[in-house]
């Protein structure tokens, strides 16, 4: 459809556009659509005449194989009918609302393939309580997290004709045309628009964060409005889904690439931007200051805890408290996503156990106010120890005695958690996580693992940043001697981490390399590193796929982490 005509605005100086930056469910349609509408009404009311919203959002995203499902894809077309229709007493607002759809054969829509029955990632201009256009995306994006190409079809497959596939439609003498998402990473979807006569393009989205996104996002998104010579309005979804986070930050940009709006990240939120009649300039409005990196990961963590439990139905958290700094970083994020008096503590000590860990522990739990328990573990230890003297009789103790240790701690969380019902949050990093330093059915038991992405240097300069901020006059939150202490598992007398791995600084450089950049181990070696410490990184990422395939998920903040974006075979002889 090349143009569609809303003849029931009259032209005025400018039209005020908002973004209605949101955090949908997944399959809960009711409650997204009410979410649309409650924001379109409180844009109409600051005097809006165009509401735009994330990709996908009367679903959610991603539904996944939802969308394989003919009864949801049935109970979305009726969602958006009754979005329509709630909406309809408002004549002169138009919304834009992003959902997955399918053509019923429909005679003004011909499928090329003819398979009227495919499934599209669209956007569709209501109005008035009608459906005015529907738009389908063109670019479907198949790397990192994305598995488009698995549910949805190609939006050319749906045009009328060769090139007419563009969506433009006119609000208060100003033509907007859609984009979604991917589309405007690529110069063909923005051309075929601004070819419609479109004088502003609309980006409706819904980009999962990583570290880095936003900065990639606003690069890409300056030259494609610096390409068509258009201004560009991004309107980006919030809050978080399974693995994923979603970072909003929805933004408005002129045609030279200048962000003249951006709203705030990792919150819902409603923010405008005035279009000026008849030449499309956009007038300047709030500029929400881009947080530093440690802000946007602390942001992303606490996002991910709150919406992973709270979507779910979690009420209570609990946590393995050690007097390390990973337990010690998962509290404070914990709290922060849900408030001390939904998170409660157990610290487990073994004979192992330092005395400073026990002291350190008890110091953060006070200084947090969370419940605290000390449970000891030394009779459960030595019982299996009793239980298996025959057995390993004549042999020296080794890991089997330490993983003992680790799955009595689990087993004891997990009996709380039954008990109780609270969700464990497991405290292993990303580089535990790459190497196997970690135990199954030990410190891996749990339901959802907070800093599965994030490596251990970023694990101190979280814990360090976060005690800098003002942490509500409470101050520095975790005791110091927990950050400045060598990190050890405490599972042997004067064990520590460095037994096992190379230091930290390195491990977790060829890490980055290797995992998240896919380097070669020769490439690595060139660029400076030990031969025998990449051998021994890379070969420790090998041998422990097993253990991450049985791992519970966690929350992504790299463009790539130990999940959906990382498919590699348990079985495999390949070493490069």
């Amino acid at each position: 459809m090349a143009s569609t005509s809303l003849s029931d605005f009259l032209s005025d100086s400018s039209v005020k556009v908002a973004f209605a930056q949101i955090n949908p469910t997944v399959g809960d349609l009711a409650g997204n659509v009410h979410k649309i509408v409650e924001y379109s009404r409180r844009a109409h009311e600051s005097g809006a005449r165009l509401v735009l919203t994330p990709e996908l959002s009367l679903c959610g995203y991603p539904p996944e194989d939802l969308l394989l499902r003919p009864a949801f894809m049935q109970a979305c077309a009726q969602a958006l009918l009754d979005c329509a229709q709630a909406l309809a007493d408002l004549q002169n607002l138009v919304v834009v609302v992003g959902h997955p759809h399918q053509f019923q054969g429909s005679s003004d829509v011909r499928s090329k393939s003819h398979a009227v029955q495919q499934r599209y990632n669209a956007a569709s201009v209501l109005q008035g309580g009608r459906l005015l256009a529907t738009y389908c995306k063109r670019e479907l994006p198949n790397y990192q997290v994305f598995d488009e190409r698995r549910y949805f079809a190609s939006g050319r497959d749906v045009e009328p004709a060769p090139g007419q596939g563009a969506v433009v439609f006119d609000v208060g003498g100003v033509k907007f045309g859609l984009n979604i998402c991917e589309d405007a990473w690529f110069a063909e979807p923005a051309r075929t628009a601004k070819a419609a006569g479109a004088q502003v393009l609309c980006v409706l989205n819904a980009s999962p964060f990583h570290l880095g996104k936003i900065e990639e996002r606003e690069r890409r998104m300056r030259t494609c409005a610096q390409d068509v010579g258009l201004p560009l309005l991004y309107v980006h979804m919030t809050g978080g889904q399974d693995e994923v986070v979603f970072d909003g930050g929805s933004f408005a940009m002129d045609a030279s690439g200048r962000v003249v709006a951006r709203a705030a990240m990792f919150e819902e939120s409603l923010s405008f931007v005035d279009v000026s009649v008849p030449d499309a300039k956009l007038s300047r409005g709030d500029v929400v200051t881009v947080p530093t990196m440690e802000s946007q990961a602390w942001a992303a963590l606490v996002t991910g805890v709150r919406d992973y439990m709270g979507k779910n139905g979690f009420q209570h958290a609990l946590i393995g408290l050690s007097g390390g700094i990973d337990s010690a970083l998962v509290l404070a994020i914990a709290v922060d996503a849900l408030g001390a008096d939904r998170v409660r503590t157990v610290m487990m000590p073994s004979p192992y156990t330092a005395d400073i860990s026990m002291i350190d522990a008890r110091d953060m739990a006070q200084r947090l106010s969370v419940r605290y328990d000390e449970i000891s573990i030394a009779p459960m230890f030595d019982a299996f120890k009793q239980s298996l003297a025959a057995e390993f009789n004549g042999r020296e103790e080794d890991t089997t005695e330490e993983n003992i240790q680790a799955r009595v701690r689990g087993t004891m969380l997990m009996a709380l958690s039954n008990k109780f019902g609270s969700i464990v949050l497991t405290t292993g990093n990303k580089s535990e996580m790459a190497t196997g330093y970690c135990t199954l059915y030990g410190d891996m038991a749990g339901g959802f693992a907070v800093i599965k992405d994030v490596a251990k240097t970023l694990v101190y300069r979280l814990a360090t940043w976060k005690n800098a901020q003002p942490n509500g006059g409470l101050g520095e939150i975790i005791p110091v001697r927990i950050i400045t202490r060598p990190p050890s598992a405490e599972l042997r007398p004067e064990q520590t981490d460095q037994d096992s791995l190379p230091e930290y600084e390195v491990l977790d450089a060829i890490l980055q390399r290797y995992m998240e950049e896919d380097q070669s181990m020769e490439d690595i070696v060139a660029a400076g590193f030990q031969r025998a410490d990449v051998e021994r990184v890379t070969w420790l990422i090998k041998t422990n796929e097993y253990k991450r395939r049985q791992a519970p998920i966690g929350i992504r903040i790299t463009h790539r982490g130990f999940g959906r974006d990382w498919r590699y075979p348990i079985t495999s002889k390949f070493r490069a």
